[in-house]
């Protein structure tokens, strides 16, 4: 069939990353600004998206395929470092999920929980990927709970 007659794909805002294939999810300046090393940061515009994979090398990439690698972040981030912080805002650990898997009831949960709610959390700016956590640590929790 010739060319010419072949829709093109309708333009969703969805991106997928260039080296890795993943569902992208979006993120303004914030995020960019604050995980990505200033030498690193003038190859994304206002806004990108965040590779959420955690094997994939890249941590931020554009409709260009200009891409920000795990290597230039001002620090390690999660999912891409399973040791560094889920809550961005909070400092909420791995460990914290797993003593509450241990423990009768998820007291450090609901904390962050409620301080998730709160002014003080500044998910569209710390976290990665410019979302809240509580879904992942929720996730993370049922799963955890399930292998015990």
């Amino acid at each position: 069939m010739n060319k010419a007659f072949v829709r093109e794909p309708d333009d969703d805002g969805r991106a997928f990353c260039p080296r890795c294939g993943a569902l992208g999810t979006p993120v303004t300046s914030g995020p960019l600004d604050q995980h990505v090393v200033a030498a690193a940061r003038s190859r994304l515009g206002a806004s990108a998206w965040f590779c959420a994979y955690p094997p994939c090398e890249v941590a931020y990439f554009d409709a260009f395929d200009s891409v920000v690698l795990v290597s230039e972040l001002q620090h390690p981030v999660y999912p891409k470092d399973t040791d560094a912080s889920l809550c961005a805002c909070f400092g909420f650990s791995l460990e914290d999920i797993q003593d509450d898997v241990d423990s009768p009831t998820p007291v450090r949960i609901r904390e962050l929980l409620a301080k998730s709610q709160s002014p003080e959390a500044r998910c569209q700016t710390l976290a990665p990927d410019g979302r809240c956590c509580m879904a992942e640590i929720k996730r993370l929790y049922m799963k955890l709970r399930e292998q015990r």
